[in-house]
């Protein structure tokens, strides 16, 4: 199966890239989701991080306590290190199981951190969803009620998009000022000639 991943920062617009995508009947992994369900779901997981992090990380009824995880890993650079050590071969495992269901051309990862963690050799090809800072950052607020400090805290967890630019194979700009149907109609065409 051709996998494709789908990154970009926080705020960029990559979900939207993904639903578009598959809108084309092209299968979308949505990593971040499948991370939440492992943690909640998958025994291994919920034992690792509780010794990881602390009892604390799960409430009494065994579902993980959301705000005092992201209290201790956006915080503490080496505890967030450790988590993705133990998450994301989990959800990689779980991608891969994922893809032997699928019936498509090709199939996409998205993936907030696929350069953070060097998962980009997973992958045939990568694409990248950039837009300005600015833009991201009122996204963000819009879209999780936030302040502009615990974004900012957010992002200097993932590399600039000036770092994971030139590891992309596809850059789609979500500024506002150019189609994303077009951009992506493009990159869809490109991807299949290249299989």
């Amino acid at each position: 199966m051709y996998t494709i991943g789908l990154t970009g920062g926080i705020g960029s617009g990559k979900t939207t890239v993904a639903r578009i995508f598959e809108c084309l009947g092209i299968p979308v992994y949505y990593a971040d989701i499948e991370a939440k369900n492992l943690i909640y779901r998958n025994t291994k997981l919920k034992g690792q991080l509780k010794n990881l992090l602390g009892k604390q990380a799960y409430h009494r009824n065994g579902r993980p306590n959301r705000q005092y995880i992201a209290s201790k890993i956006f915080t503490e650079k080496a505890l967030l290190k450790s988590m993705n050590a133990i998450v994301h071969p989990a959800v990689r495992e779980d991608f891969i199981l994922w893809t032997k269901r699928q019936d498509s051309a090709y199939v996409i990862e998205e993936s907030a951190i696929i350069f953070e963690i060097k998962g980009q050799s997973h992958f045939d090809k990568v694409i990248i969803v950039t837009a300005e800072q600015s833009i991201r950052i009122g996204r963000i607020i819009q879209r999780d009620k936030t302040s502009k400090k615990a974004i900012l805290e957010r992002m200097k967890n993932q590399l600039s998009d000036e770092i994971k630019i030139p590891l992309a194979d596809y850059v789609i700009h979500n500024n506002g000022d150019k189609s994303l149907i077009t951009q992506i109609t493009e990159i869809h065409k490109q991807i299949i000639k290249a299989i």
